[in-house]
This record gives C-alpha cells, sequence and structure tokens, in this order.
C-alpha cells in the first residue's frame, strides 16, 4: 500500500516534468537566436551636421579636417592646397563671400559647391553663371545612372537640377545624365580647381555609408588629398537666432506672449470706474431714519415731517417737469394736472403747504404726496 501510494503521489510531477521537457524541446527546436540591429536617431553633432560622417571618414584617412556652421573666412585661414567644401545654397552668399572664395581657388585651393535646390518657379543658378562658365538657367531633375565595380547599379541625381555648360568651358571632369546635360564638373580655375554638383545628398550622413557614394566622395575630394586641410561648412546659410525664431518658433512663442499677457492682465492693479459706485442700502441707516420719523409723529412734530415729503416731491417734479415745478398756484396745479389726469383742486389741495391738524389728515395727505410722485 506504501509504495503504490508513493508512486500515486510521484506521478503528477512525473507527468508535470515531461509537458515542460516538451514545451522547452519544442522552443529549442522551433525558435533560433538571431541578433539585429536597430538604427538609433543621431545624438551630438551628428544630429545638426550633415557632414558629420564625412568628417569621421576623412580622419580615419588621417586627413586634417575642420567642420562649421558658418563660412567665416578670416578664422579659416584658407591656403594654398586646402580643400572647401559649402554644403548650403551658394545664393545665400554675398559678394564679397564668393569673390573670396574664388580667389582661394584660384591661388591653389579647390572649391566644391552646389546648386541650389530644384523649384520650377526659381530655375536659376544665381550668381555662379557670373563666376563658373555655365549657362544661367537651371534645368529641371533627371536621374544619372551610377555604375561601380563590384557594386549594385543604381542612381543618383535624382532630385538635383542640371546645369549647361557655356560654349567656351573647359572641364576637367563630368557627369552627364543620358540626355547630355551636366549634374557635376570640375572647373580649372586658375592654380586650383572649382567643382560644382547638382545636389550632395550622396556625400551626407544618411548615404555615406554605402560603398558607391564613399568612392564618390574620395573622387571629388581627389585634387587636393593629402595636401592642406579640408574645411567643410554645413550651414553657411545658417540665418540669425532671431529671425530664425520669427520663422520657426512662432507657434510657440506667440501662446506663450498670450499667456504672459493674460498673466500681466491678472497681476495688474485695478482702478475701478471714474466716479464711486453708490453706497448699498444700510438696515442701520433705515432704522435710524424711521425711528426719527417715529419721535417727530410721537411729539406732535407732524408739519415737519409733512413739509420734508413735500419739498422731496417738489425736487422729484423739478427733475420730471421742470416748467411746471418753475410755477406755483393755480398755474402749477394746472400743469399738473394735465400731466398726471387729476383734478386741479386736488393736486392744489396736495400740494398744499398747510401743516396738517391731526394725525388722520396728516396719514391722508401724506398717502396723496406719495401717491402723486408715483404719478410723475
Amino acid at each position: 500500500m506504501g509504495r503504490m501510494s508513493r508512486t500515486r503521489t510521484a506521478l503528477p510531477w512525473l507527468l508535470a516534468l515531461a509537458i515542460i521537457a516538451a514545451g522547452v524541446a519544442w522552443f529549442l527546436v522551433t525558435h533560433h537566436r538571431v541578433e539585429t540591429t536597430i538604427p538609433l536617431p543621431p545624438r551630438g553633432e551628428a544630429s545638426y551636421n550633415p557632414l558629420y560622417g564625412l568628417k569621421l571618414a576623412l580622419r580615419a584617412e588621417g586627413q586634417r579636417v575642420e567642420s562649421r556652421q558658418r563660412l567665416q573666412l578670416d578664422e579659416m585661414a584658407l591656403a594654398a592646397g586646402d580643400t572647401l567644401l559649402v554644403y548650403s545654397d551658394p545664393r545665400l552668399l554675398g559678394y564679397d563671400q564668393l569673390e573670396a572664395l574664388f580667389r582661394f581657388a584660384e591661388d591653389g585651393g579647390h572649391l566644391v559647391l552646389r546648386l541650389p535646390s530644384w523649384q520650377p518657379e526659381e530655375s536659376f543658378a544665381g550668381d555662379l553663371a557670373d563666376w563658373l562658365p555655365i549657362e544661367p538657367e537651371l534645368l529641371d531633375p533627371h536621374c544619372m545612372d551610377l555604375f561601380v565595380p563590384r557594386q549594385d547599379d543604381h542612381v543618383e541625381f535624382c532630385r538635383a537640377p542640371r546645369f549647361e555648360l557655356a560654349e567656351d568651358a573647359e572641364v576637367s571632369a563630368a557627369w552627364r545624365t543620358r540626355d547630355g546635360h551636366h549634374v557635376f564638373a570640375r572647373f580649372p580655375y586658375g592654380d586650383g580647381s572649382v567643382d560644382l554638383l547638382g545636389d550632395m545628398d550622396m556625400i551626407d550622413n544618411s548615404s555615406l555609408d554605402e560603398g558607391p557614394h564613399l568612392a564618390f566622395a574620395r573622387q571629388l575630394l581627389a585634387p587636393n588629398w593629402g595636401k592642406g586641410r579640408f574645411h567643410l561648412v554645413y550651414a553657411a546659410d545658417m540665418p540669425p537666432l532671431w529671425r530664425w525664431l520669427l520663422t520657426h518658433a512662432w507657434a510657440f512663442l506667440l501662446p506663450l506672449l498670450l499667456a504672459l499677457l493674460a498673466w500681466l492682465w491678472m497681476r495688474m492693479q485695478r482702478f475701478g470706474p471714474l466716479q464711486p459706485s453708490p453706497m448699498p442700502p444700510r438696515r442701520s441707516l433705515l432704522e435710524h431714519v424711521e425711528a426719527s420719523g417715529e419721535q417727530l409723529l410721537r411729539y406732535g412734530k407732524l408739519g415737519v415731517l409733512h413739509r420734508a415729503l413735500r419739498d422731496a416731491v417738489l425736487a422729484h417734479l423739478r427733475r420730471r417737469d421742470p416748467l411746471a415745478a418753475a410755477q406755483d398756484g393755480e398755474t402749477q396745479a394746472s400743469l399738473l394736472a394735465a400731466r398726471i389726469e387729476l383734478p386741479a383742486a386736488q393736486v392744489r389741495a396736495t400740494l398744499d403747504t398747510r401743516p396738517p391738524v391731526d394725525t388722520n389728515e396728516f396719514r391722508h395727505r401724506i398717502a396723496r404726496l406719495i401717491d402723486l410722485r408715483k404719478r410723475l
């Protein structure tokens, strides 16, 4: 009995272990470990410098390289044998800057420029046509086939404008699309050279990890390779901070300004109306008035109370009908009788100046004065 009991107790555990072993075996057979590379968003300089990858590649090749956000010619100290690559739109460079750049190329430097981004309504090369033997009007983009040994064939410059060379143009290297229009040309310029590209997408951070693009970058920078320093200017057209904020940050600054104005309005001192508001009636004052009237009535001062109410009625009459208030006697009674539609004799008796004789007459005359005031 004891052996059978132990067998029954161990049987569920053995069954559970068998199920777990089967699940583990199934998982190991149907699954295998793989490594996945997840590209992370760029950080640091790579997040704002599109030529950061080119900068690292040049340094890995042992070249001296400097990267700048702005074209600061005084601080760059360009010399013969240096290479200057301007990544931004050359139309935003001033005439003095372009003159200094082409003087640098004439003295033996290698200058690399790009065309403006393609815009059908503004398809002109700007001042570049005054310095280089190209036609000022740009042509619409067209892809160029690129063939690199041991690499897959692909196309480039699909979003770049194309340009035409002038009749007397002299080039040492050029790339053209199938219809014969240029997307890249190298012009001899004095002791140096000037390269003009449709765009520089092939050498920015997002494209430089491909073999054909690395080969193109090496050929592009070949004229002064190993001779001098490479200067990479990636945002020569960077506007001032205040202009950038007005252009891009207004959606944040406008609600912030409205919130600031609302806060100032809530915190500012309020001066109120020009004249003070009338004081609300107070119960204590009314009680004093009522007590004074009862005291005068108790001591027989009926004429004082009657005269006060009559004066109040006449003051109200002066505000409502100044002409009738300026009269007296029968004339005044007739005008008021016509206005309030009462007999003239009743109006004359109501405005009688004689003091009341007793309490009953006092109440009767007070009631008629109040009625007359309401009718005015």
